[in-house]
């Protein structure tokens, strides 16, 4: 049986949602080689980062810690780390972001929402746990509150949530988020949507390619998961979209093929956010004091250091990776590093030597 629920005829059906961007084209549909393709997308996003700051600014972005958790190294600093660390750490963060519409609606979005219970089932980190031993598994592996618990903090109401955004969907199991349409046996019942008025924004390559894995991708989804989700749950998007004053998703394929980068505008100028690099330092790695990175990019001159836990399309990840280098503007902390949030940020860990970062941002703020 198929455990996905679609196939790529119905995903085309589904409604979309916001206003396209027609300055920005896919990069890894742009017309020449990946050559061209990077000095596409380079000109692209100068042209979106001009149009794209005035929209006005959302009305507020907050920061949620969810988890911290090990992730290996030749995964998340590909190819340049010198550290003798096997792993390093990374923090997974939710993005609350509230804004009104033209005509005074108000609008709640949640940017990375993982269900960390349910993710550690991800068949790579679910292999990792098993042949961990748990005084280990609790010194490298710390959770924070879940999602509900934040929003409850925050004053949110569950059904009050409009939308539900990932830079792609590896790990993300939404049952409990979206609800099912048949009794869940691992969960012992049906569950019902936590978020009952959210939709799920995500790119139809990703959705289309989700219906049929590919070998290099089956160790990072949860396909399974997806086999009772309501369809209409979703509002595909193809390519990239204003959804907001001041917040867009943008079309960044190559860690999957449907990746999409959130974008806002803010009191500090424009950020980018997204699972393609872990560092903001892997953005400007001559900057960095990590093992092995400045000296690395030096010798290959490559301007990054990539995510590369997947290699699907790897040379559109690397031209992804400069379009968001284009947008994101230069930390007011420091300027040698840009306003990249990862949604995996890189952690320092007494257990990863070699892996603290050079610099972290830790948190995006925003109010108006």
């Amino acid at each position: 049986m198929q455990p996905f629920p679609w196939n790529t005829a119905n995903v085309v059906d589904l409604p979309g949602i916001g206003t396209p961007v027609d300055s920005l084209t896919d990069p890894s549909r742009t017309p020449g080689g990946p050559g061209a393709r990077l000095a596409a997308v380079r000109a692209e996003g100068l042209a979106f980062k001009r149009e794209f700051a005035t929209t006005g600014t959302p009305d507020s972005i907050t920061t949620c810690d969810l988890v911290t958790l090990p992730y290996p190294t030749r995964f998340g600093l590909f190819r340049a780390s010198r550290a003798v660390a096997p792993f390093l750490s990374i923090t997974n963060r939710m993005l609350v972001i509230r804004w009104q519409e033209t005509d005074g609606r108000a609008r709640v979005l949640l940017f990375e929402p993982s269900d960390v219970e349910l993710g550690q089932y991800t068949p790579y980190f679910d292999r990792l746990s098993r042949r961990t031993p748990a005084p280990v598994a609790r010194l490298m592996l710390t959770r924070y509150a879940t999602v509900l618990e934040h929003l409850a903090t925050l004053g949110i109401a569950p059904q009050d949530v409009d939308y539900l955004l990932f830079d792609h969907l590896h790990t993300q199991d939404l049952r409990r988020w979206v609800g099912t349409t048949a009794y869940q046996q691992d969960l012992g019942g049906r569950p019902e949507a936590a978020f009952p008025n959210a939709k799920v924004i995500v790119q139809r390559d990703e959705l289309a390619g989700m219906a049929e894995l590919h070998p290099l991708q089956k160790a990072w989804y949860q396909p399974a998961a997806y086999r009772d989700v309501p369809p209409e749950a979703f509002l595909p998007i193809e390519g990239s979209v204003v959804l907001g004053p001041g917040v867009a998703v943008v079309k960044t394929p190559g860690h999957v093929f449907g990746n999409q980068s959130l974008v806002v505008n803010t009191s500090t100028g424009i950020w980018v956010s997204s699972e393609n690099v872990i560092a903001a330092e892997c953005l400007t790695p001559e900057h960095s004091k990590l093992p092995g990175l400045a000296r690395w990019s030096r010798e290959w001159e490559y301007e990054a250091v990539l995510n590369a836990n997947t290699i699907e399309t790897t040379a559109d990840q690397y031209n992804s990776v400069v379009l968001e280098k284009t947008l994101a503007d230069p930390s007011q902390k420091d300027p040698r590093f840009l306003q990249f949030f990862p949604s995996s940020e890189l952690t320092g860990a007494w257990t990863n030597p070699g892996t603290k970062p050079t610099f972290s941002h830790r948190a995006l703020t925003h109010t108006r």
